[in-house]
């Protein structure tokens, strides 16, 4: 049953995926992002790391794509959407095929380094998932954590200034 939902799940986010490139609306395009955002969660979940998956909704399909919704809307993008541009096909599947054999390429020549950290399963199932993030986070990424936000907060305002047209 797991894998008939595992193929479900996945069908559900390739469509998804595929929506994204080709729907006419920029708003449609970012709904239909969400939902391979959604797909990704259950991922998340069937592989037993729930938090994951809350932060998969909570960030992406929340923040990101509100950002994201506030800029198409600000930017007032849905008339230029309906222009096509036959080239812009021509190159994506140019990119697309090559990064697609690369990937092969990398996939059969690539091998396993066995390097493992110091982290155990038996560590995740005592502590969980959270808490070993948070610890990590804030001990050894704090500095690089702190540092993307202050970008993400000079991009917001950088932002609003840009939209401002007259006070």
């Amino acid at each position: 049953m797991e894998t008939i939902f595992f193929y479900l799940v996945a069908l559900v986010a390739v469509v998804s995926g595929f929506l994204v490139v080709r729907c006419q609306s920029p708003v449609n395009s970012a709904l239909a992002l969400v939902n391979t955002f959604f797909c990704l969660a259950i991922f998340y979940v069937m592989l037993y790391a729930p938090f994951m998956a809350a932060i998969q909704i909570m960030v992406y399909a929340g923040a990101i794509m509100v950002l994201i919704l506030f800029v198409i809307m600000l930017l007032n993008l849905g008339t230029e959407a309906h222009k096509r541009y036959t080239h812009g096909v021509v190159w994506a599947t140019i990119s697309s095929l090559l990064v697609l054999l690369i990937t092969i390429f990398v996939i059969k020549r690539g091998r396993v380094t066995g390097a493992e950290g110091n982290i155990s399963d038996y560590l995740i199932m005592t502590e969980g998932h959270t808490e070993l993030i948070g610890k990590t986070l804030y001990t050894q990424f704090l500095l690089p954590f702190e540092i993307a936000s202050i970008l993400l907060l000079v991009a917001i305002v950088g932002a609003v200034v840009l939209a401002k047209k007259d006070v």
